[in-house]
């Protein structure tokens, strides 16, 4: 029965990371479909394991602020299939304490977020940088970062999303003019 669990709960994790990362309707369906279905093994007290999957964010410890972000969302167009997005976000510590981000995630590897370590004191403001690789993408995306602060609330999401195009084929000329 252990076993099961343990598989069940792996599995789970899985399905999210595929229907996090894949855009494709059917794969996403299945995953939410099997998803559904593991949900109904249930441990005994015994071996009841905390739900890696649907943690809440570990509030930074400190004063909260606020922060407010001159954008949520940026759209990079269409873009070739195996290019690299970049985009910066800026924001601004809104409050009355300093501005500590514990955190910034993405859930699909292909998105990557870098943010300042230390403090932004209030009214001073800062960004948060979000890389999209869209190798192996094909398709409208829509990724998005969390941010964990000492805020209220303590996660503000940013979005990055766009049109991936399959690259053009590489073309050879057999002629010599």
């Amino acid at each position: 029965m252990w076993l099961s669990v343990k598989k069940s709960l792996l599995f789970s994790a899985l399905a999210l990371l595929v229907l996090a990362c894949n855009n494709d309707k059917k794969v996403r369906e299945a995953a939410e479909s099997s998803l559904a279905a593991d949900q109904s093994v249930q441990p005994t007290e015994a071996q009841a394991l905390p739900n890696p999957v649907v943690e809440e964010p570990q509030k930074p410890a400190g004063p909260v602020t606020t922060m407010t972000f001159t954008e949520e969302r940026y759209n990079f167009g269409k873009v070739k299939a195996g290019a690299k997005v970049r985009h910066t976000f800026k924001f601004k510590n809104t409050g009355k304490n300093p501005l500590v981000i514990a955190n910034a995630s993405s859930s699909c590897g292909c998105t990557v977020p870098t943010w300042p370590k230390e403090p932004i004191a209030p009214g001073k403001s800062g960004e948060i940088t979000v890389e999209f690789d869209s190798a192996g993408k094909v398709g409208g995306q829509s990724k998005r970062v969390a941010v964990v602060a000492n805020t209220d609330p303590v996660e503000n999401v940013i979005w990055i999303e766009g049109e991936v195009e399959e690259a053009a084929a590489a073309s050879s000329s057999g002629s010599n003019q």
